[in-house]
C-alpha cells in the first residue's frame, strides 16, 4: 500500500490534467499523483488522420500560456526532437494532430507521477483523516487531500442507434474500422462538425478507387464554418468566462445551444478542400456523393439480408420524412460528459444541478466546501464554450494551483479583451414598468 498522503490525486490523464502535471512538477510544496485506466497515452487514436491539425495554435500547449519558460513547452519538444527548424519553415502555427499526440507522450516520459493501467474503482472520504481514499484496480489505495477529475468526455450515441453499435461506428473509432467501411457499397456519415468533415474528406480521397457512394447528412441547417474572427476569439477570455458564469442557468443553456459554431464548427480550409475535391472527382469520374442538411434522424433499422441500414429522417424545414439506405454508418455525433461511477460513494460531498451535471463553482470546484474536488472540461454549462478549448487549459490550471496553494504561482490574467461583455454596475438604469423604448 502507498502510505504517502498526496496534496491531490488527479484521475484521468488527458491534455488538461497532463498540463496540470507539467505546471505542478516544479512546485515541491504541491505533491500530486495522476492515474489513468488506459495502458498508455493515445489522444483520440480513431481520428489521428495524417494531415489533420488542431484547431488552435501551438501556443495552446500544456504550459506556455501560463509559463513560457517551462521545459515542457511544445517548442522545447521540437528542439529536443530536432524538428524546430522544420516547424519554422513549415510556417503553420497549428500542430498536426499526430504531432500533438507525440508531444503529449514526450511530456509523460519526463514525469514520474503519472501511472497508467491504474483504474479507480471507488473513492471514499475518511472524515477522521479528512482525506479522499481512492481504491484502485491494482489493489492499491491512494490517499489525497483533494481530487482533480479529468476523465474527459465519452462518445455520444443517439438512443435510436444504440442497438446497432456492433455494426455502426462512432467517429471516435473511425480509423480502426476504415477498411471495413470502404469494402461496402455505400457509406453515410451522420452528424456535423470537424470530425464529420475530416472523415468525409478522408473517404473522398479513395471514392473512385473503391467505388462506394458517400453521403453526409446533418441535422444542422447548414455546414457551419468555425467562426475564427479575432473579436470572436476574445470570447475565449477570462472576462467572458466571468460574464457567462454570472448568467442564469437558463440563459447559459440557451446561449450554448446557439454558440455551437463557435467551438463545433468546421475549419474554413477543410470546407474548401471538400468542395474542391468533389469538383475534381466529378470532373473525371461518375462518383456518387451527397450532402444533406436539416435532417433529423428519427428511426434506425438494420436488414441482415441486404446488410444495409435503413435510416428514416425528418426534413425539418419542409416537415417531410424520407428514408435512406447505406451499408456503412458513421456517427459523428460528438461527445458527452457524465459523472464517473467511482464518485458515487462521495456523492454527498459534491453538488449537481437538475440535469445531473456537476454544479461547478467559479474556481472549478464542485464540492460543497468549494476547495476539494476540482474538474477539468466538465464545466461547459457553467463556464461556457471555452471549456474544451486547449488554449484555456493553462488558465484553468493556474486557477486550480492557486486554489490549492492559497497563492498565485502563475499570473492569472483578469482582462485581455478589448470588448466589454457585461453592463457595469454604475451604468445600469431602471426604467419605470410602463416605460418602453
Amino acid at each position: 500500500m502507498n502510505k504517502m498522503i498526496y496534496d491531490f490525486a488527479a484521475v484521468g490523464v488527458g491534455p488538461f490534467n497532463l498540463g496540470l502535471a507539467c505546471l505542478t512538477h516544479p512546485l515541491k510544496e504541491l505533491q500530486g499523483i495522476f492515474l489513468d485506466k488506459r495502458p498508455d497515452f493515445n489522444w483520440h487514436p480513431g481520428m489521428l488522420l495524417q494531415d489533420t491539425t488542431l484547431q488552435v495554435p501551438f501556443l495552446a500547449d500544456h504550459v506556455t500560456l501560463a509559463d513560457p519558460t517551462s521545459p515542457f513547452s511544445f517548442l522545447n519538444y521540437l528542439k529536443a526532437s530536432g524538428r524546430i527548424y522544420s516547424f519554422y519553415i513549415r510556417e503553420n502555427f497549428k500542430m498536426l494532430r499526430n504531432e500533438y499526440n507525440q508531444y503529449c507522450r514526450w511530456t509523460i516520459s519526463k514525469l514520474d507521477n503519472i501511472h497508467f493501467n491504474t483504474a479507480v474503482k471507488a473513492i471514499h472520504y475518511d472524515e477522521a483523516q479528512q482525506l479522499y481514499l481512492l481504491e484502485c484496480s491494482n489493489s492499491q489505495q491512494i490517499k489525497a487531500k483533494r481530487l482533480v477529475l479529468g476523465t474527459g468526455t465519452v462518445p455520444y450515441v443517439p438512443a435510436n442507434c444504440k442497438a446497432y453499435m456492433d455494426k455502426a461506428i462512432h467517429s471516435a473509432s473511425y480509423l480502426q474500422h476504415k477498411h471495413r467501411l470502404q469494402s461496402g457499397r455505400s457509406i453515410t456519415i451522420v452528424g456535423s462538425g470537424q470530425s464529420a468533415a475530416e472523415i468525409y474528406y478522408d473517404l473522398l480521397q479513395d471514392i473512385d478507387t473503391y467505388g462506394y457512394a458517400l453521403h453526409w447528412i446533418t441535422r444542422s441547417p447548414r455546414f457551419y464554418p468555425l467562426e475564427y474572427s479575432k473579436l470572436t476569439l476574445e470570447m475565449t477570455s477570462p472576462e467572458y468566462v466571468d460574464y457567462f458564469y454570472n448568467l442564469t442557468q437558463e440563459k447559459r443553456d440557451h446561449l450554448l445551444h446557439h454558440q455551437k459554431h463557435l467551438y463545433k464548427g468546421i475549419n474554413n480550409d477543410l470546407i474548401a478542400s471538400i468542395f474542391d475535391t468533389i469538383y475534381a472527382k466529378k470532373l473525371v469520374s461518375d462518383v456518387t456523393i451527397s450532402l444533406r442538411t436539416n435532417a433529423d434522424l428519427q428511426e434506425v433499422a438494420y436488414d441482415g439480408t441486404t446488410e444495409n441500414f435503413r435510416l428514416t429522417f425528418f426534413q425539418e424545414e419542409q416537415e417531410k420524412y424520407y428514408t435512406h439506405e447505406t451499408a456503412g454508418l458513421v456517427l459523428a455525433t460528438g461527445y458527452t460528459h457524465r459523472i464517473p461511477d467511482f464518485m458515487e460513494p462521495v456523492a454527498d460531498r459534491f453538488r449537481t444541478d437538475d440535469k445531473n451535471r456537476f454544479l461547478v463553482n467559479r474556481n472549478y470546484t464542485v464540492d460543497k466546501n468549494a476547495r476539494e474536488i476540482f474538474v477539468q472540461n466538465a464545466e461547459l454549462h457553467t463556464h461556457g464554450f471555452v471549456t474544451p478549448d486547449l488554449g484555456m487549459g493553462c488558465y484553468r490550471n493556474a486557477w486550480i494551483i492557486r486554489e490549492m496553494l492559497g497563492r498565485e504561482v502563475y499570473p492569472i490574467e483578469q482582462r485581455i479583451a478589448f470588448q466589454q461583455f457585461a453592463v457595469d454596475a454604475g451604468e445600469e438604469i431602471v426604467l419605470p414598468k410602463a416605460h418602453t423604448l
